[in-house]
């Protein structure tokens, strides 16, 4: 798409000369005057010599297309699997979080928005080499890698080579995302990954512009493609009060999820907390919560559980066969896990997802 006068003129000030820091991009086609339309993403930028795209850090000279910040990761964050959150992955485990500045969304509630709200030059970045990130990640015994808090689309390269790597190395690999990557590289780096969590943010077109500049066609195509490769896939929605908590829509999301994507993705509804540009907004009633859980469950999805509302019953994840506690969570925290070599410990009933 080319360039709406908003986002040039945010963009403008962004500007960033070639260096040896830069390294050549993926997914794009040159065009006549040096321009190249860059095939990463939904927004198909076209970019001139010396600008930036939408997502500020692929920048467009003399007709190339490079990254900068390709081995430029804004931090390193170990955490508890569940934190991302990928609850049918070897629960409690150490995962080593990956993320650089800057997105391709605006998300008006983003929490991260220091990070993803920022172009490059505005974000300090460390120096590590996809080797590097590897060894780290086995310094800190994970035993997982995820790309994840800003949208690792636009770190695309620097994702791709750290999870060849990793794969090399015995670890999992998974990344966190809006979901708004084009097929082609979705299909290319799925190859190199054992799960995704896709955050569905609304089920409204509208919403998607208004809200988070984004498009929902995309998300459903990338949620389609992941079930259809093969990939462990669970997907979040958080429930903004006012915005997307219609419960009408939420059955029409679930019923939608239930028919392309089958019972057994896990759905994560996840409360909201004032943030960025929605601070005037309260936080998610528990009640509203719950109400999404009962229509979720009551469409037919088997899985379903509610985030950041630590110490919640369905904080934990249960048999969809015979009812009982598979994995008892508070927040973060696994304190059982009656999942045996796949299936329900009471039932035998088989529980889909990454359990060795």
């Amino acid at each position: 798409m080319l360039l709406s006068s908003a986002m040039q003129q945010e963009i403008t000030s962004q500007q960033v000369a070639i260096n040896s820091d830069m390294t050549p991009a993926r997914f794009y086609e040159p065009l006549s005057d040096y321009r190249v339309r860059c095939m990463l993403c939904f927004h198909k930028c076209i970019i001139p010599s010396g600008m930036p795209g939408i997502c500020r850090v692929r920048i467009n000279h003399e007709g190339r297309l490079y990254t900068v910040v390709y081995g430029r990761p804004a931090g390193l964050q170990t955490d508890p699997i569940e934190a991302e959150p990928m609850y049918h992955m070897i629960p409690g485990h150490r995962n080593l979080g990956v993320f650089t500045a800057s997105c391709n969304f605006r998300c008006k509630q983003c929490h991260n928005w220091h990070i993803t709200q920022r172009g490059p030059e505005e974000v300090r970045a460390l120096r590590y080499t996809p080797e590097e990130v590897v060894a780290e990640a086995i310094r800190r015994r994970s035993r997982s890698i995820s790309h994840t808090i800003n949208e690792p689309t636009v770190f695309f390269e620097f994702m791709y080579d750290i999870s060849v790597i990793a794969r090399e190395e015995g670890l999992l690999n998974l990344f966190h995302s809006n979901g708004a990557i084009a097929p082609e590289p979705l299909r290319a780096i799925l190859k190199h990954m054992d799960g995704v969590v896709i955050d569905l943010k609304a089920f409204c077109d509208d919403l998607y512009r208004d809200i988070f500049s984004g498009e929902l066609a995309p998300v459903l195509e990338t949620l389609k493609i992941i079930r259809e490769e093969g990939v462990h896939l669970e997907i979040v929605n958080l429930i903004i009060p006012t915005i997307n908590d219609c419960m009408d829509t939420i059955r029409a999301m679930c019923e939608w999820i239930l028919k392309h994507l089958g019972p057994d993705v896990p759905l994560h509804f996840t409360r909201f907390h004032p943030n960025f540009r929605l601070t005037h907004l309260p936080p998610t009633p528990v009640e509203t919560l719950e109400e999404a859980h009962r229509i979720a469950r009551e469409v037919g999805i088997n899985f379903v559980t509610l985030g950041n509302v630590p110490g919640h019953r369905y904080n934990s994840t249960f048999c969809p066969a015979c009812e009982e506690k598979l994995v008892h969570r508070v927040g973060f925290s696994v304190l059982a896990n009656n999942i045996e070599k796949g299936r329900c410990k009471f039932c035998g009933h088989k529980i889909p997802g990454i359990w060795e």
